[in-house]
C-alpha cells in the first residue's frame, strides 16, 4: 500500500519562537523612545500570547503602546520584520524532528514538505541541516519568491492542491502541521490531519479546527502513524 505523510516545515521540524521573540525585541527597541513606560515580556510570556493567537496590536498594548496608532506602528513593523533574512538565524531545528524523519524513512512511507516559506527562506536551512535526504525536490511544496502573500489558512490549500495535481495517487495520506493554516488545507482535500503542539498555536486553538488528533510533536505523531496505520 503506498502513503505519504505531508509535513509543515515551521513548527513540526524548526522552532521559530526565538526568531518571533528577537523580532519583537527588536521593534520594542525600534519604537519605545515613543512610550512613558516600557514593558519587555518575558520570552515565554510572549510566546503564550503568541501560541494562543493574542493580536500583535494586544501584545505591543501590553508592552506600552497603549494608544491605536503606536500599536498599529508597531504591528506594521513587526509584519515588516519577522521574514526578513537577518533573523533566520534565530531558527533551531527541534531536537526530535531528525529521528522523527528517519522513523518516516525507515517506515517506506514517502515523504513531503508543504510549507509557507519562500524558496529562498527554505533552500538554505535544508542544507544546512541535511534535509534533503528526506525532501527531494518533487516533494517539497514551497512558495516562490516573488508570491505575494495573503492569509495563510487560503495560501496553504493551495500548495496542497498542487501536491495534489502532481504526486501519484496514494492510498493513504496524513498531513501533520502546527497552525489552522495546515488543517484547513489538508481537510480541504480530505487528508487526515494532525496537529503538533511544538509551534505557534497551543491546544486550545487547535481544537477549534477540529483535526484528526493532537500530539505534543513530530516523533510522537510520526510514531503514532507508523505504528498504528
Amino acid at each position: 500500500m503506498t502513503k505519504i505523510l505531508f509535513t509543515d516545515f515551521d513548527g513540526p521540524i524548526m522552532d521559530v519562537s526565538e526568531r518571533y521573540y528577537q523580532v519583537y525585541l527588536y521593534c520594542l527597541a525600534q519604537l519605545s523612545g515613543s512610550l512613558d513606560q516600557v514593558v519587555t515580556l518575558s520570552k515565554s510570556e510572549f510566546w503564550e500570547l503568541k501560541r494562543s493567537q493574542v493580536p500583535e496590536k494586544e501584545i505591543a498594548k501590553l508592552s506600552g503602546f497603549v494608544n491605536e496608532a503606536q500599536a498599529n506602528t508597531f504591528d506594521q513593523l513587526r509584519r515588516a520584520t519577522v521574514h526578513t533574512d537577518p533573523y533566520f538565524q534565530y531558527d533551531r531545528l527541534i531536537e526530535s524532528a531528525i529521528p522523527a524523519l528517519e522513523l518516516v524513512q525507515n517506515s517506506g512511507l514517502d515523504l513531503a514538505l508543504i510549507t509557507m516559506r519562500r524558496r529562498h527562506e527554505l533552500e538554505p536551512v535544508l542544507d544546512q541541516y541535511n534535509l534533503r535526504r528526506f525532501f527531494p525536490s518533487d516533494r517539497i511544496f514551497c512558495l516562490d519568491n516573488d508570491y505575494v502573500k495573503t492569509v495563510d489558512a487560503q495560501d496553504k490549500p493551495k500548495l496542497m492542491k498542487i501536491a495534489q495535481e502532481t504526486l501519484p495517487k496514494f492510498e493513504q495520506q496524513w498531513m501533520i502541521g502546527d497552525t489552522e493554516a495546515d488543517i484547513i488545507s489538508a481537510q480541504s482535500y480530505g487528508v487526515p490531519v494532525i496537529a503538533v503542539l511544538s509551534g505557534i498555536r497551543n491546544q486550545v486553538q487547535l481544537e477549534k479546527y477540529k483535526p484528526n488528533q493532537i500530539f505534543a510533536d513530530l516523533i510522537t505523531a510520526v510514531t503514532e502513524i507508523t505504528t498504528n496505520y
